[in-house]
């Protein structure tokens, strides 16, 4: 019977590394430089990726804002009557 492709018994060619191939050092390109470059790597990075977001325009931003207010009143609205209900319940059903 015929192993199934991607069985456990049988490794994968990618799965096999060639024995003459370099190890890799420990740690990589980040060895060689020191934290404070890191830090600036790292900030150059955030703000390379803070300019590839795209930004509401105000109109957007207002619409937005406003529905999340009117939405947030709605459920203020709805927790305070199941609230009022339930302690009307407990005082009826305790005295």
């Amino acid at each position: 019977m015929a192993d199934a492709v991607g069985s456990i018994d049988t490794p994968d060619a990618q799965d096999e590394a060639p024995e003459n191939q370099k190890k890799s050092r420990k740690g990589g390109k980040r060895a060689k430089k020191g934290p404070l470059k890191r830090l600036a790597l790292f900030y150059r990075q955030i703000i390379a990726e803070l300019r590839k977001v795209v930004w509401p325009t105000r109109n957007q931003l207002t619409s937005y804002t406003t529905v999340v207010i009117f939405f947030v009143a709605i459920m203020i609205a709805v927790v305070t009557v199941i609230d009022y209900g339930l302690s009307h319940a407990a005082k009826y059903v305790f005295g």
